[in-house]
């Protein structure tokens, strides 16, 4: 099982890094992006191991998520292996999960 990054996710990952590179330095920026990463690792053996994301149950599509800092990583079975398909700061209005541009992770 292989983990694939939806464009949408890499690119929330990518504004995550600029953001804590202005405000907390680029050493601490990559610490956060490299925990992030570490753990997604755990989904390749135990794709199961993220709790059912109550806001994206209306798709029907398994969204699952893990908690990493203020951070939700949302993610989904598919053929291919695990599609992250958003990295969403906890720290904002849950309702904004559920943007159209964010459900279809693209």
């Amino acid at each position: 099982m292989k983990i694939v990054w939806s464009d949408f996710a890499t690119s929330e990952l990518k504004d995550i890094f600029r953001y804590y590179k202005s405000v907390a330095g680029k050493k601490n920026a990559h610490k956060l992006i490299d925990s992030i990463f570490k753990s997604t690792r755990q989904l390749i053996k135990y794709p199961d191991s993220g709790q059912i994301e109550e806001s994206l149950k209306e798709l029907n599509e398994g969204h699952r998520y893990l908690v990493t800092s203020n951070y939700k990583i949302i993610y989904k079975k598919i053929k291919e292996g695990i599609l992250i398909t958003d990295v969403f700061d906890t720290r904002q209005n849950p309702t904004k999960i559920n943007n159209p541009k964010r459900k279809s992770g693209k």
